[in-house]
């Protein structure tokens, strides 16, 4: 470096120094929050609820306290002297193409692709992999804002038809809409009231079955998310003359996706109770207006159906399989002692299943990296497709008839990269790859194994740059989730790579609760045993002081929605750990979250403090909300969340907040970031997650005293 660069970037460095060291001394002081006198009594116990009136989204004075902690939150982020230079670098990395994976249905393959700072993705077609490309949807053109996003797309098995749905402002709540392919017209028809809906198209394509909820102004706020209904919906007509097919009034509980069978011999109804991963499968033949037949109805297990081969079903399993097998059942002879076992457990956990050429396609999981292997139909090996590295197979796209199969593969260091394999050949093939403005090469990931508190090991990836010393000095984030039977694999982030360029490190714990080894490690993370997970990533963040990777000053943690409710537990149970916090759209009442829209989805998961005294216990012990101690110093926090999340309401960040603010006794800002016009995270567009990243970076970087 010439003698006036390095002055200048000393200079610059006193300079910015000087700034950190100011805004690091400023004093908050929070905007006002009413503190009511409500108290909660559960099974004896008095639980204050000072908050409470935050959980009505209409209230003026709620408005107006959103808009002063924004105030706060900006007016703080706004002062940060390099937030400028992230925002512009994070446009930089985000700017490059980026494909889905291939779907062919009829004479055309169907697939998004994003130019790189589109808002939403845009859905092509082509008749040749490689030819001509024509526009299916571009939901750009739908909202000035990039705000209606696209959330599901089903297509008629000749592709001449899709059925589409659309979602406002992030909401789970979605209107499905008709297109003709050909013409790129869209039908008139607009359908209403659906939230995770399944669609399943008549052979003919003379219309579709579909899921529901009741419309929402015939029921109470809290009976919207239940009594959901399948309807016969005819294209073309309005959708008060569709028909009701399927309901249970007798358990308003249960909701159903249909699907239609591959060979268009079956009606499928996909059970479903909340979050369980126990369903159930009901069927009937295709045109029958007769009752369908419950040929899974224990509710004992996970079954995921795969294909069926005439009246044969290729199911995969966690009956008497905790990590997952593949079983055949013949509806003609239902009975369990018909069934065959066509793939036994492994010592793997069986991710995912398809069948493509007339074989079994099965990921596995082996120490949180996915293995790809291939069967015939009665369970004999074939061979394993090998993968660039460790990382995750996503989205494997293909057909019992097709000869060829498409993937996504990905890893910390290797971006999402589609694949096609040739089944006559043998032959794998890159059919998109990203140029991204990035030197993986000057990167590394490993896999280390952590001991929690009961000697559970428990695994995470650590990536960084080349050469990094272990002297206790780096920055680290660790981000974790740890619920729901979802695994946390290795997967590519462009936005991350702000954080490892200048120096920090980003660590992933793979913490029970989840999916990473099968149903026994989800269960060990999930009611009752919650704080195995708590634990786990106390255990992570240890491990990282304690081999010299950073110390408590330079750890920070994130995570959201259930990952937020995990960093909120473990910054009020260790806040001496770690030195900032981003909790996002977070649980954090763990006492109310089931009456609040399709948090009653959970209770499987998490327990319900208002139905069981023993419940209440454990909830009560942890939830975040109720464990916040009046004069402890807090990490520095940064919470976010979202006006229109109707999946984890925003009241459960705001009264964190609020109650945080209240009780802090340090000098470390407790700030909450409140997006307007999104929602969970679903669909939000590409200038919005720059803007939240960007602002989280900055809290960070600025918070661990590092240069931009």
């Amino acid at each position: 470096m010439r003698p006036r660069a390095v002055v200048r970037a000393l200079l610059l460095f006193v300079l910015t120094a000087g700034l950190n060291s100011s805004l690091q001394a400023q004093k908050f002081t929070y905007p006002a929050a009413r503190e009511d006198t409500i108290v909660d009594d559960y099974f004896g116990t008095k639980v204050p609820a000072p908050y409470r009136w935050m959980e009505d989204e209409s209230s003026p004075e709620l408005k107006e306290w959103i808009a002063a902690e924004n105030s706060l939150t900006f007016g703080y982020l706004d002062q940060i002297p390099f937030r400028s230079k992230i925002k512009a670098r994070l446009e930089q990395l985000l700017n490059y193409a980026r494909y889905s994976v291939p779907t062919r249905r009829g004479e055309w393959y169907f697939y998004s692709k994003n130019d790189g700072l589109q808002n939403q993705s845009v859905v092509y077609k082509q008749k040749t992999l490689g030819g001509e490309s024509t526009v299916v949807i571009d939901p750009n053109i739908l909202s000035p804002d990039g705000t209606v996003a696209l959330t599901g797309q089903t297509y008629a098995k000749d592709g001449k038809l899709l059925a589409y749905g659309l979602s406002s402002s992030g909401s789970d709540w979605q209107q499905i809409k008709v297109r003709n392919v050909v013409t790129g017209k869209d039908y008139d028809d607009v359908l209403q009231w659906c939230k995770f809906a399944g669609i399943a198209w008549a052979p003919d394509n003379r219309g579709f079955y579909y899921n529901r909820y009741p419309d929402p102004s015939t029921v109470p706020p809290d009976q919207q998310s239940y009594n959901n209904k399948v309807y016969w919906h005819t294209l073309g007509s309005p959708q008060s003359d569709d028909q009701l097919v399927y309901e249970r009034p007798d358990a308003k509980e249960l909701g159903f996706s249909p699907y239609m069978t591959d060979d268009a011999k079956y009606l499928v109804l996909f059970v479903w109770h909340g979050t369980d991963p126990k369903n159930r499968i009901y069927y009937r033949k295709a045109g029958s207006t007769g009752d369908f037949i419950r040929l899974l109805d224990a509710a004992d297990a996970s079954y995921n159906p795969i294909d069926n081969v005439g009246s044969t079903f290729y199911i995969q399993t966690d009956l008497d399989a905790p990590k997952g097998r593949i079983i055949a059942i013949d509806v003609d002879h239902p009975e369990k002692d018909h069934w065959r076992e066509i793939v036994p457990e492994s010592d793997d956990v069986l991710s995912s299943s398809t069948i493509v050429n007339n074989q079994l396609v099965l990921s596995y999981l082996h120490d949180v990296h996915h293995v790809l292997k291939i069967f015939t139909l009665e369970g004999t090996f074939v061979r394993e497709i090998p993968l660039p590295t460790l990382g995750a197979v996503r989205g494997i796209s293909g057909r019992r008839e097709d000869t060829e199969m498409f993937f996504g593969f990905t890893s910390f260091l290797y971006p999402y990269t589609v694949f096609r394999y040739d089944f006559k050949e043998d032959k794998l093939s890159t059919l998109y790859a990203p140029t991204i403005d990035f030197d993986a090469s000057a990167f590394e990931t490993k896999q280390v194994f952590c001991t929690s508190k009961d000697g559970a090991k428990v695994p995470m990836f650590l990536t960084y740059k080349k050469g990094l010393q272990l002297d206790g000095s780096n920055p680290v984030l660790l981000y974790a989730y740890g619920g729901f039977d979802i695994s946390l694999l290795p997967s590519f982030s462009s936005s991350r790579l702000v954080w490892l360029e200048h120096g920090g490190v980003y660590a992933v714990a793979n913490l029970r609760g989840g999916g990473e080894y099968g149903e026994e490690w989800h269960k060990a993370g999930m009611l009752e045993k919650k704080q195995n997970v708590f634990d786990d990533f106390i255990a992570a963040g240890e491990w990282l002081v304690q081999n010299k990777y950073t110390n408590p000053s330079r750890l920070a943690i994130m995570g959201g929605s259930n990952g937020g409710l995990l960093v909120a537990a473990c910054m009020l149970q260790r806040p001496d750990l770690y030195g900032a916090v981003i909790c996002e759209v977070p649980v954090t009442d763990m006492l109310r979250y089931q009456r609040f829209t399709v948090g009653r989805f959970w209770t499987v998961e998490y327990g319900n403090a208002e139905a069981s005294a023993e419940q209440f216990k454990y909830l009560y012990a942890y939830s975040p909300l109720h464990n916040v101690n009046k004069g402890v110093a807090y990490p520095a926090t940064l919470i976010t969340t979202a006006d229109h999340d109707d999946r984890v309401v925003p009241a459960h960040s705001m009264k964190f907040a609020a109650t945080l603010q209240a009780k802090d006794a340090g000098k470390n800002p407790i700030l909450i970031r409140i997006e307007t016009k999104a929602g969970h995270g679903g669909g939000k567009p590409i200038t919005k997650i720059i803007d939240e990243t960007t602002d989280i970076y900055s809290f960070l970087m600025f918070r661990f005293g590092m240069t931009f």
